[in-house]
């Protein structure tokens, strides 16, 4: 088990930046793959972005490709989501969330498959 905490949300207007950052503790956090997801008011909670423990695979919601970057810092435990030209429907409770992965290319965009979660970053973009 790891214990994930986010952190960065806030508010920023459309076309802003905004950098997401999930520090871990606990367990050993390179074995773990680790996913972003996000859930509106009165809205199932979706997929956003993942990364395999090595760091080289990566995986995309639609929606955020070519906006959106994940990326991991094993030195510091640490993954964090680069942002970019945020749209008002971006808006929304972000979690991290990590699941153990025998192999580097193991990285799953479920979010029954992930065990451990943190507590949720709001971010709130404006038009």
């Amino acid at each position: 088990q790891v214990h994930l905490v986010e952190s960065g949300g806030g508010l920023v207007q459309a076309g802003g930046s905004l950098r997401l950052s999930c520090a871990a503790s606990g367990g050993t956090f390179s074995n773990y793959a680790v996913g972003w997801f996000r859930q509106a008011p009165g809205k199932e909670r979706e997929f956003v972005a993942a990364i395999g423990w090595s760091g080289i695979t990566r995986y995309y919601a639609d929606p955020v490709k070519d906006r959106f970057t994940i990326s991991r810092d094993s030195a510091k435990n640490t993954v964090r989501l680069q942002m970019n030209s945020l749209k008002p429907e971006d808006t929304a409770v972000y979690y991290c969330a990590a699941h153990l992965a025998y192999y580097s290319t193991t990285v799953s965009q479920k979010n029954t498959e992930y065990d451990n979660w943190g507590q949720g970053t709001q971010v709130t973009v404006s038009s």
